[in-house]
């Protein structure tokens, strides 16, 4: 299995890590089939991402898709980080292996569980916003029954 540069890069020099004291919202999914723990933090003020951090528990990939998908949110209108998609994330980073695409889901749950702890807190409704899962696996094994 070989990562591209940019998956490299952002494994090796990861972007927005860390967290933000006293978020607009925070959002924590894990995969529990391979054990990956991503959270979110943001800084949202008047419906743009400020700021925004993570924390990873994970493979390279994990952290690389965490690092991406932050950048591609950061200064973007909450309508606008809401459409950052895994497919989008894994574009950013020149692909990943297949087996490694299920880390790029779990950036854009993150990023959407925070979103939604924010609205949950400011007790707004942002349109095309669901509730976050817990265990991205659930969404996996949901498909593969059909």
């Amino acid at each position: 299995m070989s990562y591209s540069e940019k998956v490299m890069e952002h494994f090796s020099n990861p972007r927005n890590m860390g967290e933000i004291e006293n978020p607009s919202g925070v959002g924590t999914v894990g995969n529990a089939q391979c054990g990956d723990i991503m959270r979110v933090y943001l800084d949202i003020n008047d419906g743009i991402v400020n700021d925004v951090k993570f924390k990873t528990f994970g493979c390279a990939a994990a952290v690389a898709t965490s690092s991406m998908a932050t950048e591609l949110v950061k200064g973007k209108t909450i309508e606008e980080a809401l459409k950052v998609t895994n497919a989008a994330v894994c574009d950013a980073l020149d692909g990943l292996p297949q087996v490694k695409v299920h880390c790029s889901l779990l950036a854009e749950e993150a990023i959407h569980a925070a979103l939604w702890d924010y609205a949950q807190k400011e007790g707004i409704a942002i349109e095309g916003l669901e509730p976050p899962k817990s265990d991205i696996h659930e969404e996996e094994e949901e498909e593969e029954a059909y």
